[in-house]
């Protein structure tokens, strides 16, 4: 372990999440990989977590990698989502390039034919086309009432449409939700009112141009690369990582009429897709501040890895990057083994103060003091070691407790708990 104004309290042995989040005296993990669902771990001990509740996945055509809470605790929302979905949707090119080209060539197109017409790696062609035949029609969203942690029971699960529900933000009355749904190129917004958590109720969509297939539009580029990632409620607001589509700012004052208000694209020229995006609740200099964190995805040597970058909002609606943060690969011993490195995620909330918790997947976890915005400076670092032999660090999402406490998930297997000492 590699610990700089961190100082760890406590490793708990659990497989590997996608996110945790804290409420109260207890933590709550989505799990990456089936049968793993959720855990409800007690954490009123830091320095001994213990897992009082579970829910597993029924079969493995499904994950459910992400969870929030809500109600003052007794309301537990967790999301449904395809496994392997990026595989399933190169399937259903395939598939559909497979069909198109057989009526167009009046003959059974050959693996490479097919490979560049949907732009798919044609070794992997033969099974691709197979896996595009497969139906899937579970994903979606489930409600639990958790007021008997040890229990949870099943309210509502909502279907959202095409691969499930990925990333979600959500309050009280609404929840908004990245998935998919008939129609449309790669995931979307979906807002739902959820005052009577038994009875959703659609209330608006928001895409970006493009997405809407099924409407005439065309999507810029293959595969749903364009498309919602997370939008995150601020205020009046929601900001939303739109993957290799940038980031954009939703008036969302009218919840029933979403409207685009800003909006920066930086893509090709940075190669990693947009992830989180967040507006602090307060000013730094008398400027609007605006953070987005990138996703390392497949990285080729030579280009920047992913990164954290700093916007400001001028005017309320012009978006001017002003700088960004990077972790370099000599930082950590675990950049060097094939696994992603760069960032992933930061946590969803502000306390008041500008500093930034973030992760780095083969760069554990970073404090990142912002008070000045244009020189985003590291205050902490935390890297754990792998808790899974024979597999690298890969540090996923991040929590803050009301207590200041930092919650350190690892994609592979387990969480750490840790006090910023900085």
């Amino acid at each position: 372990m590699i610990a700089e104004n961190f100082k760890s309290i406590a490793r708990c042995d659990i497989a590997g999440g996608g996110q945790v989040v804290v409420d109260g005296d207890y933590a709550y993990v989505g799990h990456m990989d089936p049968p793993h669902g959720t855990s409800i771990l007690d954490v009123s001990n830091p320095s001994a977590p213990k897992v009082v509740g579970h829910i597993a996945l029924e079969g493995d055509a499904s994950h459910s990698h992400k969870v929030r809470v809500i109600h003052d605790g007794t309301i537990m929302v967790t999301n449904l989502e395809r496994a392997r979905r990026g595989f399933f949707r190169r399937g259903r090119a395939a598939f559909a390039a497979k069909e198109r080209l057989t009526k167009e060539l009046g003959r059974e197109p050959d693996p490479q034919e097919i490979a560049d017409a949907a732009e798919v790696n044609v070794e992997q062609v033969p099974d691709l086309v197979v896996a595009g035949a497969v139906p899937y029609d579970d994903g979606g969203i489930r409600i639990w009432d958790i007021k008997d942690k040890a229990n949870p029971k099943l309210i509502t699960h909502f279907k959202t449409g095409a691969d499930g529900s990925h990333r979600f933000d959500i309050d009280d009355n609404y929840i908004y939700v990245s998935s998919g749904k008939e129609g449309f190129s790669g995931n979307i917004l979906q807002i739902f009112d959820i005052g009577d958590p038994a009875k959703p109720e659609p209330v608006a969509d928001w895409w970006i141009p493009g997405q809407h297939v099924a409407g005439g539009e065309t999507p810029p580029l293959a595969h749903g690369a364009v498309q919602l990632h997370h939008a995150m409620r601020c205020g009046d607001e929601l900001w939303a990582g739109c993957w290799h589509g940038g980031l954009a700012g939703i008036d969302v004052s009218d919840i029933s009429k979403p409207t685009t208000f800003a909006r920066y694209d930086y893509h090709p020229a940075f190669p990693h897709p947009t992830h989180t995006v967040m507006r602090p609740p307060f000013k730094l200099g008398g400027k609007d501040i605006i953070v987005c964190m990138d996703e390392e995805a497949s990285h080729v040597r030579g280009q920047a890895h992913a990164f954290l970058w700093f916007f400001e909002l001028v005017n309320g609606t012009e978006l001017k990057p002003i700088s960004t943060f990077h972790v370099a690969e000599g930082e950590t011993p675990y950049a060097r083994d094939g696994a992603r490195f760069g960032a992933h995620q930061y946590q969803e909330h502000f306390d008041g103060r500008p500093l930034l918790f973030g992760t780095w997947f083969s760069a554990g976890l970073r404090a990142v003091d912002f008070s000045d915005p244009f020189l985003p400076k590291e205050v902490g670092a935390f890297i754990p070691e792998p808790m899974e032999q024979g597999r690298n660090l890969q540090t996923n999402d991040v929590e803050v407790d009301a207590r200041g406490l930092v919650y350190a998930l690892d994609r592979f297997r387990g969480l750490d708990i840790a006090e910023f000492t900085g």
